[in-house]
């Protein structure tokens, strides 16, 4: 886990049903190619990484081809995507057992705290912990919770390439709400005026409480384009500055 932080902008997952052609688009956009990172044994998925500094990175996953077919749909609605889409975003508390307990005693539940793995590039197995990776409220804009334990953190393997993350955009059906379970989680911090905002269709906006990253939360009602929850990232990259949803 991080130390000397309460709560840690983790990882973002940037989730595709074709994971081989997104690592390719990824890095023709870019001028980056993302690592390997690995296997999840019994998910049937893989992923590639990119470290976006201060211990953060970018997770883009999707199925494995030498995979069997897993007995359930793999993580993250990959079956159901028809292109790559940034799905959700995870956080790294301190004591992941007290974030937990501290999210139900302010009024949400992200779920209980499961173990779960994954085989590294060069065959060396990793371990963590995590909650609130279902049933999120709203899917996908409220962070899932994880803890690496004793494990090395993904951002330490050798020759990963480097972005830089600039902010994170939510866009909220019901701000409010999401403001609120961001809120209950430690995640950010809310102002008056910012939550008083969220109920009326104005521009939401909470300041992450654990390093530079700017994380917004905007009000789709006050937004041209779908009506659907969606996040974006903001990237500094060799190419400019470029946006992911």
């Amino acid at each position: 886990m991080h130390s000397g932080q309460t709560r840690v902008l983790d990882h973002l997952v940037y989730a595709t049903p074709e994971l081989a052609a997104t690592v390719e688009e990824f890095a023709e956009r870019t001028g980056v190619r993302p690592a390997p990172g690995g296997v999840h044994p019994g998910l049937g998925t893989r992923n590639h990484l990119v470290d976006l500094g201060e211990g953060r990175y970018l997770e883009i996953i999707g199925p494995d081809p030498e995979a069997p077919e897993p007995r359930r749909p793999r993580p993250f609605g990959i079956d159901e995507l028809t292109g790559p889409r940034l799905v959700t975003w995870a956080l790294c508390p301190v004591d992941l057992d007290a974030t937990v307990g501290g999210a139900r005693s302010a009024g949400y539940d992200p779920g209980p705290v499961v173990p779960m793995s994954r085989t590294t590039a060069e065959g060396a197995t990793l371990n963590w912990r995590l909650a609130g990776l279902t049933g999120q409220e709203p899917p996908g804009l409220v962070p899932f919770l994880i803890d690496w334990g004793t494990s090395p953190h993904p951002t330490s393997a050798p020759g990963l390439p480097r972005l830089t993350l600039e902010g994170l955009q939510l866009h909220a059906m019901a701000p409010g709400l999401t403001l609120g379970r961001l809120s209950a989680l430690g995640a950010l911090t809310v102002p008056e005026e910012s939550a008083a905002g969220a109920t009326t269709g104005v521009a939401a906006t909470g300041v992450a409480t654990t390093g530079p990253v700017l994380v917004e939360v905007f009000a789709v009602a006050g937004e041209e384009g779908p009506r659907e929850n969606r996040l974006e990232c903001t990237l500094t990259t060799p190419r400019g500055i470029l946006t992911f949803g």
